[in-house]
């Protein structure tokens, strides 16, 4: 959605004498003044990084203070990544070294088979999307929930989980679940902390349960297997939403003014079963994704195969009988090149964290960062409390996939001396990265959610500031937190089912 330049003022007709240049807001001087004092330093970094004579080790820790810099000013996380690792091999490696990563990186980061699960699930979640394919499942839920305490916030957090399982965008499921619960929440007299914060947090559950892009990318980075990582989500995942609904349950009771019931007519069995019709045949693709990771019927890549080729055959029984072939094929060449530019991103920071693993591997910071932190002699408890306590940390001034391939790299090394688990740390990794999300001030969810509330269809012209979001996100950031904690003392939480099922590679 392209966004009106709120700050671009009209044009100047032609001849129009030119007014005298108005002095720049002090806020953005504030700005130019930062950005400076960061660029410069940067800028200066770079040069004695590529110039200086200087061991291998500095060179690597230059590189990752120069990558941070760079982060600060703007500069897309894979650029920064690319710019402090080939610096920083041209200064270990020379000239030759240099050529030789970038000719054999770019291909070799992401032409795995395993990976090509990448563009077909986001096909299938986008081109779900654009169909209109995924409307019949918040109405289903709500028909079987919606007369408990707080209803439709727990059908609103039942279709979060059920989107998750047929599309990894967090930020896509809260604002299709946004557009239709939110006004239906407002209409009931709904509080707006708990209205939005259910919808927000009801996204979150995108990147846990399969198919979870995030995931994926998490093991691509920490060299796992795909099929295990997305299968090692689905408990998790399940046991967060229960435990959200469960929360708002506890909060209707306590405070029935925050989430009074329904005022719609109570929906017989007759409507229930009707709902689930129209909602099944994306109940089916659920299952049979999710189900054929579980059995080993088909690999990660093969099911996505099938979904994108299902969701095009639904599309078109559905959506282009109804709108036509003109319309189905326009829609679908959009989906199409929303994947591809989707698509892009993702395998361009996959080769720029390539590069920087390598930087940190030829320079030994990665050797000497495990060996700082083992001579700390923290427990594994108190280490996993202690990244727990730097995600959230991170999660409030960084973007979640930025957070995750900046120190992903660096960790690893340190996990497995603790005999930790990669495929547990991933779900221990993105449950954070969701946690961040939502975490003030900077949580880039509560922002999307909160303008989704300023549009007069939606918030039927009740007031809902961001403090209403914040606020009504804290309790669930507590039982996100709490579920990690209990994974530390039961990691069969996550490992269980991975270990236990058939998963095909």
């Amino acid at each position: 959605m392209k966004i009106k330049n709120a700050q671009q003022g009209p044009e100047v007709a032609e001849g129009t004498p030119r007014q005298k240049s108005v002095p720049r807001p002090k806020k953005n001087k504030l700005w130019d003044a930062l950005f400076l004092s960061l660029a410069i330093p940067a800028l200066v970094l770079a040069v004695i990084i590529v110039s200086a004579d200087i061991d291998r080790e500095t060179v690597g820790f230059l590189s990752l203070i120069l990558m941070v810099l760079l982060l600060a000013i703007g500069v897309h996380v894979a650029i920064a990544m690319l710019v402090a690792g080939f610096l920083g091999l041209w200064q270990t490696g020379g000239i030759n070294v240099l050529m030789v990563t970038a000719e054999q990186t770019p291909f070799g980061a992401v032409a795995g088979w395993t990976l090509s699960v990448i563009p077909m699930f986001i096909f299938m979640g986008v081109a779900l999307w654009r169909f209109g394919l995924t409307d019949g499942l918040f109405d289903a839920a709500n028909k079987w929930f919606g007369r408990l305490p707080g209803g439709l916030a727990v059908a609103t957090n039942v279709s979060g989980a059920g989107l998750a399982t047929v599309s990894g965008s967090t930020i896509g499921i809260s604002y299709a679940l946004g557009r239709m619960a939110l006004p239906e929440m407002m209409r009931a007299g709904y509080k707006p902390s708990i209205a939005t914060a259910t919808v927000a947090m009801a996204g979150t559950l995108g990147q846990i349960i399969p198919p979870s892009i995030t995931l994926v990318i998490f093991a691509g980075v920490a060299q796992v297997s795909i099929g295990s990582q997305l299968v090692a989500g689905i408990i998790p995942g399940l046991i967060l939403a229960v435990a959200y609904a469960a929360l708002i349950l506890v909060w209707a009771r306590l405070d029935p003014s925050a989430a009074p019931p329904s005022r719609a007519e109570k929906a017989s069995w007759g409507d229930r079963v009707a709902s689930l019709g129209v909602a099944s045949p994306l109940i089916l693709l659920m299952v049979i994704v999710v189900g054929g990771l579980l059995v080993g019927l088909f690999t990660p890549t093969e099911a996505g195969a099938f979904a994108s080729f299902a969701t095009l055959i639904y599309g078109l029984v559905s959506y282009g009988r109804k709108h036509g072939i003109k319309a189905y094929t326009s829609t679908l060449v959009q989906a199409l090149r929303e994947t591809v530019s989707s698509v892009a991103t993702i395998f361009l920071l996959l080769i720029a964290v390539t590069v920087l693993t390598r930087l940190l591997t030829i320079t030994g910071v990665a050797r000497l960062m495990t060996d700082w932190i083992l001579g700390l002699g923290l427990g594994k408890i108190a280490l996993l409390l202690l990244l727990m306590l730097l995600f959230l940390v991170l999660g409030m001034f960084m973007d979640g996939l930025t957070m995750m391939l900046v120190t992903v790299p660096v960790l690893t090394p340190v996990l497995l001396s603790y005999d930790i688990s990669m495929i547990w740390f991933g779900i221990f990794m993105v449950v954070m990265i969701e946690i961040g999300m939502v975490t003030p001030p900077v949580g880039i969810l509560t922002y999307v959610v909160h303008r989704l509330s300023q549009e007069p269809e939606v918030n039927l012209g009740r007031e809902i500031s961001l403090v209403d979001v914040f606020r009504g996100v804290i309790p669930f950031i507590a039982v996100g937190l709490g579920l990690l904690v209990l994974m530390m003392f039961v990691p069969e939480i996550a490992t269980w089912l991975p270990n236990s099922a058939t998963i095909a590679e």
